[in-house]
């Protein structure tokens, strides 16, 4: 049986060699579906350590297996991201990115990192492992369609399939040493909305000879606010917000054409659909009512993400025994999105988050953000309590097994 204080003692022992891979791999940030560079990285990780490991899941996508003695305990997942986002770092760091326009701004970085670290710790003690760990790395979390999927149909999971699956996520605000959970429902869907709003354009001086798709597209935007206030169950958070509109015509020129792209994200799927009718109906009527027309694309992204009750209320109890009671935080839902969603329509998931953010307020900054970092004491915590939630699991297992 493996003891917290296992755990704790090889952390401590591997904490700034982690430290040094996370720095590694900021400096050398690759986009979605780009991550040839940082999968060859893990590979040479995985070799030095003597951990087996399968490669060429959602083309950059690698797997590693811890197995221990008793295999058969259960197997328990670990997940972290490799993409990094198209930002230019304006932090002066000793390891700010070297690829200018590229950057870990999303704390993908510290996932990896304290995943190998986790390897390290899980690896040092395979001797004792009660069952079977399974590391996975994943493309493109950032951008659509998202590497989770493809993972999953590549059969990143088949050989050994899980029966948990858990992520770590950093979260500006949450203090280091610290985690959070959410139980059940956490992270919202997120679709792409784009509309090409059509008219008839010409001087502006004669709007009346006109059909102006600048005066329909803010109809539009305006009454598609409805669908959240007036449709959507109060109780239930919706978001409908658009953040282009692209109408090239001039001072004096009314354009044929305007383009709006937004997102919508909600809590429910039912409701998700619901709203994609909904959405269309509304633009393409307002559009018909003013003698132009309306092109709907909705782009279906991530799914609803959800914590499964009972494994996370476990989680949470392991991380309070490693952490202690004030360490362990319950969150609220969030409207952000993840892919690890798909994940979470598979197995039973838990995706819990990371304090980065020190005493001070430091390392505050958002995530996307061209100034975000961590306090990189945050690293042992993440390592740290990734490894002891996979054997705290696995030791669960066994009792219940030996029983």
């Amino acid at each position: 049986m493996i003891k917290k204080e296992d755990i704790v003692t090889l952390a401590r022992q591997y904490v700034n060699e982690v430290i040094a891979i996370r720095r590694h791999l900021h400096q050398h940030p690759e986009l979605s579906f780009e991550e040839y560079q940082t999968s060859a990285y893990i590979e040479d990780q995985f070799k030095q350590a003597g951990i087996f490991y399968r490669k060429g899941f959602a083309n950059t996508g690698i797997v590693g297996v811890i197995e221990g003695k008793n295999k058969g305990s259960g197997v328990v997942a670990l997940r972290a991201e490799m993409d990094a986002l198209p930002v230019t770092e304006k932090n002066n760091t000793v390891y700010k990115s070297k690829s200018e326009g590229k950057m870990h701004a999303c704390g993908h970085d510290v996932h990896m990192a304290s995943l190998l670290g986790a390897a390290k710790i899980i690896n040092g003690l395979k001797d004792k492992l009660p069952g079977t760990v399974v590391l996975l790395f994943q493309p493109a979390e950032e951008k659509l369609p998202g590497g989770a999927q493809q993972m999953i149909t590549d059969g990143a999971l088949q050989d050994p399939k899980p029966d948990i699956i858990i992520a770590q996520h950093v979260l500006p605000g949450l203090s280091t040493g610290k985690v959070g959970f959410r139980p059940g429902t956490y992270m919202a869907s997120s679709d792409e909305i784009y509309f090409t709003v059509k008219g008839k354009g010409g001087h502006a001086a004669t709007p009346h000879q006109l059909v102006d798709p600048i005066l329909i597209a803010s109809h539009i935007v305006v009454a598609l606010q409805q669908i959240v206030s007036r449709n959507a169950n109060p109780t239930e958070p919706s978001v409908l917000s658009f953040g282009v509109f692209e109408a090239k015509g001039a001072v004096n020129v009314i354009p044929d054409s305007v383009r709006l792209e937004g997102t919508f994200r909600t809590l429910n799927e039912t409701w998700r659909h619901q709203a994609h009718e909904k959405i269309t109906s509304v633009a393409q009527s307002i559009a018909k009512g003013m003698g132009g027309e309306c092109e709907v694309m909705i782009k279906k992204g991530y799914p609803v993400l959800v914590n499964h009750h009972e494994i996370t209320h476990k989680a949470m109890k392991y991380s309070r025994l490693l952490l202690g009671d004030g360490n362990v935080e319950e969150l609220d839902i969030r409207m952000t999105s993840e892919d690890f969603a798909y994940y979470s329509q598979q197995f039973p998931a838990v995706f819990y988050r990371l304090g980065i953010t020190d005493n001070k307020g430091k390392y505050a900054s958002q995530l996307h953000s061209p100034s975000f970092d961590i306090d990189e004491n945050a690293i042992l915590t993440g390592m740290m309590n990734m490894a002891w939630l996979a054997v705290a699991f696995l030791n669960d297992n066994c009792e219940k097994t030996n029983n």
